[in-house]
């Protein structure tokens, strides 16, 4: 089993999915990339009685949880339309330089639907877009995990991705 260092590599979400298929994409990946490192996915509870609260009101309150979870240690990046987009063999080079450099946990975070409060983007390190397009908040979750799979792969040599 090939393993980095000891850092360990956290993906925090809002809200559970109620779909199967993504819950199994999530499980399979998750299951992968625990082959390469210390990795775990933390679920932020949906807000109670969200549905009654406008849509600042709920990146406010989604941001105070988000912040709750994240330590000062914590190297937190954004997943995020507005970031950075790396191509897979340059962000399988972010995660290697992370894991080489970064003395810090490094915490990806997934907003819930309408994206992360002010106050999340002041904490943030760093943001990285997936894609130009727009995917829900739901179906980026197997999107981000397959790319970090990928991304060892690639650090590896393994056979998983082709160039």
């Amino acid at each position: 089993m090939f393993r980095f260092a000891v850092m360990k590599i956290y993906l925090y979400q809002i809200g559970k999915t109620s779909f199967p298929f993504i819950q199994e994409g999530e499980k399979m990946y998750v299951e992968r990339i625990k082959r390469f490192a210390k990795f775990e996915q933390v679920t932020i509870p949906n807000l109670k009685k969200g549905n009654k609260l406008s849509e600042s009101d709920i990146r406010k309150k989604e941001g105070e949880l988000i912040l709750q979870k994240v330590s000062s240690k914590d190297y937190l990046v954004l997943l995020d339309d507005k970031g950075k987009t790396y191509t897979s063999l340059a962000f399988a080079e972010y995660i290697k330089d992370k894991q080489n450099y970064l003395a810090k946990n490094l915490v990806f975070l997934i907003g819930g639907a309408y994206g992360f409060s002010e106050a999340v983007y002041q904490r943030a390190d760093a943001k990285i877009s997936l894609s130009k397009m727009t995917f829900s908040h739901q179906i980026i979750r197997v999107v981000f995990l397959e790319q970090l799979y990928r991304a060892f792969s690639i650090i590896k040599g393994g056979p998983y991705h082709h160039e």
